[in-house]
C-alpha cells in the first residue's frame, strides 16, 4: 500500500491524492493507481525528481510524467517497466564475484532509486540477503571507512554530549517509528569496531522495510560514538570515528540517558529504540534500565532469543512431545545465549504451569571457564547466576555433553568448531534425532557446519545454524539447514509494535513471535527437514507475527491504536510498505 508524504515538507505536499484513510502511521494512505504529485517537483526541476531517492524512477517515467515534470530529454527515449529495470540490476549484481562489491552496488542502488532496491530485495531475499546483511555486511563494516559514500544515518559522538537533542532535530524526517542504535563495540563476531559499525543499523532497516513492511522514512539508523579499543582503526587513516579510546563508566552512561531522553522528547514514547552489537557488560544493563519506562529491544538478546526458541518448538515435530521434555546445554553464557536460555525458560514455564525457576533447571550453560555451576556463584555475573545449578565441576564441552545428557546443543559462543566430531556423536548416542544449533556468525567461528553436523550423526542431527550452509547430500538424502537467521523475527516483531501502537516490550510479545515463527512451519516443511520457513514467504510470516505481537500488546493494555483491528493479520499486510512504482500526474 503507498504511503504519504514519504519526502521532506511532506505535510504541505501540494497535490496528494489520499484515500481518507488512516494507517498505522497515523496518515493518510493513498491508493496504488492515485496519481501523486512528488513535493520536488514543486520546488524544482525534473532534474531534481531524478535526484531524489523516494521517487526516482528511472527510465519507467511515462511520456505524459516527463512532459508534466520537466524530464523531457533529461532521460533517454525508452520507456521501461519496473520489472525490466529490476531484471537487469539483478543481473548487473550477479556479475559481481566479490560480496562486497555487491553489497556496494545494492547500497548505491537505495541511495538513487529506494522503491527499486526495495522491490529487488523483496522479490530475490533469499539470494540477497546475504549480501545486504549477514554475512556481507560484517566485511562493509570492517572497511566502512574506506568505502564510506555519503551519511545513510545519524552519528552521535561524544563531541555532541549536551546536543544530542539538536542533532536529533537536523534529521530530515519527522516521524519516525523505529530507531536501531550501536555503538559498535561488537559488531557480530568481528568485535570492536567503532564508528564503523553503522553498516549494522542501516542493514537492520532495510529489513525492517523490506521484509516486514515499515516505510523507509520512518526508520532512522543511528551510531554512538564513544570511542574504540580498536588499535588498528586508530592507526588507520581512513577511520571515520573519533580517534580515541572508548569511553566507560559514568561518562558512558551519562550520554546514554541524554541519548534516551532526546529520543522521547523528540519523537515520544511510541518509538521503538532497538540495541544492536552493543557489549554484553553494556547490552543487558542497557535493556534492563530503560525497558520500565522506554519502549525497548535487544535484537542480540531477545531477537536472537525468539527466532532459536521458534525453531526449539517447531523441531517437537520431529521429536513429539514438548519443551518441558527436553534438556538443553547452552556452549557460551554471553548476551544470545543466556536471552536465549531465558525466554525457553518462560515458554516451558507457560507451557507447563510451573514457576519458571523450576523451568531453569532444565538448562544448563557452559562458558569459557566450564559448566556454570552453584560452586562459581560468587564469581559470576548476575545474568548467569540463575542458572548456577548443583553439580560437580565440568570443565570440557564434551565432558558436559557426557554427564548432562542433554537433548539440544545450543552454541553462541563464537568459538569455531567447538562442536567436534566426538561432541556431535556424543550427542548422538544419547538421542535418536539430537538437535544441534550452531548459531555463531560469521561462518568462520560457527560450531560447526552443515555437513559436518549431519555426516557425525549419520544424518540423524536436527540442525540449525547462523549462517547460511549449502544443502548437504547424506547417503543419498538431501539436507537442507535452518538458519536461525533473527531477521526471521524482529521486522515482523517491528511492525507489530508500530501496528498496535505498543508503549513497552514486554516478554510475552517475544514469546508471541516466537510462537507466531513456529506456527508458519507446516508438515511440507517438516518432511523436509526443515524447522523455519522458507525466506521466499517472508512478507506473510512477518504479517503473522506481527499480528501476533500487537495481539499481546492489545492483550496487556499495551496498545495505544484504537479500536482494535477485528483481523490483525490483514491490518498488519495492509499497513505494509509497498515499494511498487507511483504514478505522477
Amino acid at each position: 500500500m503507498a504511503e504519504r508524504g514519504e519526502g521532506n515538507g511532506a505535510a504541505t505536499m501540494a497535490g496528494v491524492a489520499t484515500g481518507g484513510v488512516e494507517d498505522a502511521y497515523g496518515e493518510d494512505r493513498a491508493t496504488e493507481d492515485q496519481p501523486i504529485t512528488p513535493w520536488a517537483v514543486c520546488v524544482a526541476s525534473g532534474h531534481s525528481l531524478l535526484r531524489d531517492p523516494r521517487h526516482n524512477k528511472g527510465l519507467s517515467f511515462t511520456e505524459k510524467e516527463r512532459d508534466a515534470h520537466y524530464l523531457r530529454g533529461l532521460l533517454p527515449p525508452v520507456v521501461l517497466p519496473q520489472e525490466f529495470q529490476e531484471k537487469r540490476l539483478l543481473q548487473n549484481v550477479r556479475q559481481f564475484q566479490v560480496p562486497l562489491q555487491r553489497y556496494m552496488a545494492l547500497m548505491d542502488l537505495q541511495e538513487r532509486n529506494e522503491r527499486l532496491f526495495y522491490k529487488l530485495l523483496i522479490d530475490n531475499v533469499e539470494e540477497l540477503l546475504p549480501v545486504v546483511y549477514t554475512p556481507t555486511v560484517g566485511e562493509a563494516c570492517q572497511k566502512y571507512g574506506s568505502i564510506f559514500r555519503r551519511p545513510q544515518g545519524l552519528y552521535i559522538s561524544l563531541k555532541e554530549k549536551g546536543r544530542i537533542l539538536e542533532v536529533l532535530r537536523n534529521w530530515p524526517e519527522k516521524s519516525i517509528q523505529v530507531i536501531v542504535v550501536t555503538d559498535g563495540e561488537r559488531i557480530l563476531g568481528l568485535g570492536d569496531l567503532g564508528c564503523q559499525g553503522m553498516g549494522i543499523p542501516v542493514g537492520k532497516l532495510a529489513l525492517y522495510t523490506a521484509l516486514g513492511g515499515v516505510r523507509p522514512s520512518a526508520c532512522l539508523p543511528i551510531t554512538i560514538d564513544v570511542g574504540t579499543n580498536n588499535e588498528d582503526l586508530l592507526k588507520d587513516e581512513f577511520y571515520i570515528g573519533l580517534r580515541q579510546k572508548r569511553a566507560t563508566g559514568q561518562e558512558y552512561s551519562d550520554l546514554l540517558d541524554e541519548f534516551m531522553a532526546a529520543i522521547k522528547q523528540n519523537y515520544g514514547q511510541k518509538v521503538l529504540v532497538q540495541f544492536e552489537d552493543f557489549a554484553n557488560h553494556n547490552a543487558f544493563t542497557l535493556l534492563e534500565k530503560y525497558r520500565a519506562n522506554n519502549l525497548v529491544f535487544n535484537d542480540d538478546i531477545q531477537g536472537t532469543a525468539a527466532v532459536v526458541l521458534a525453531g526449539l518448538i517447531a523441531a517437537q515435530k520431529f521429536v513429539g512431545g514438548t519443551l518441558a521434555d527436553h534438556t538443553f546445554l547452552f556452549f557460551g553464557a554471553g548476551e544470545a545465549g543466556t536471552g536465549i536460555a531465558e525466554l525457553v525458560a518462560l515458554e516451558i514455564s507457560n507451557q507447563s504451569k510451573v514457576p519458571v525457576e523450576e523451568a531453569r533447571k532444565k538448562i544448563w550453560l557452559l562458558d569459557s571457564k566450564g559448566l556454570i555451576v552453584s560452586s562459581r556463584k560468587d564469581s559470576l555475573q548476575p545474568f548467569k547466576k540463575r542458572y548456577a545449578h548443583e553439580h560437580e565441576p565440568v570443565k570440557d564441552l564434551l565432558d558436559a555433553v557426557k554427564v548432562i545428557k542433554p537433548t539440544a546443543l545450543i552454541g553462541s559462543a563464537g568459538v569455531g568448531q567447538s562442536f567436534t566430531k566426538w561432541v556431535i556423536e556424543a550427542m548422538s548416542s544419547i538421542n535418536e534425532r539430537p538437535i544441534i544449533l550452531a548459531l555463531s556468525n560469521p561462518t568462520s567461528r560457527s560450531e560447526c557446519t552443515a555437513e559436518q553436523a549431519y555426516s557425525w550423526s549419520k544424518g540423524r542431527a536436527i540442525f540449525g545454524s547462523g549462517s547460511p550452509f549449502d544443502p548437504v547430500k547424506y547417503n543419498d538424502k538431501l539436507f537442507v539447514p535452518a538458519q536461525a537467521n533473527n531477521a526471521y523475527i524482529f521486522p515482523g516483531f517491528g511492525l507489530g509494535v508500530v501496528i498496535s501502537g505498543a508503549i513497552r516490550v514486554k516478554d510475552e510479545m517475544i514469546l508471541g513471535a516466537a510462537e507466531g515463527l513456529a506456527d508458519q512451519v507446516t508438515p511440507e516443511h517438516v518432511e523436509k527437514g526443515l524447522i523455519y520457513p522458507p525466506f521466499s514467504c517472508i512478507r506473510k510470516i512477518s504479517a503473522n507475527i506481527a499480528a501476533r505481537v500487537a495481539a499481546k500488546a492489545y492483550d496487556l493494555g499495551l496498545a495505544s491504536h484504537l479500536p482494535r483491528p477485528k483481523d490483525l493479520v490483514k491490518y498488519a499486510e495492509s499497513c505494509m510498505y509497498s515499494p511498487i512504482y507511483r504514478s505522477y500526474r
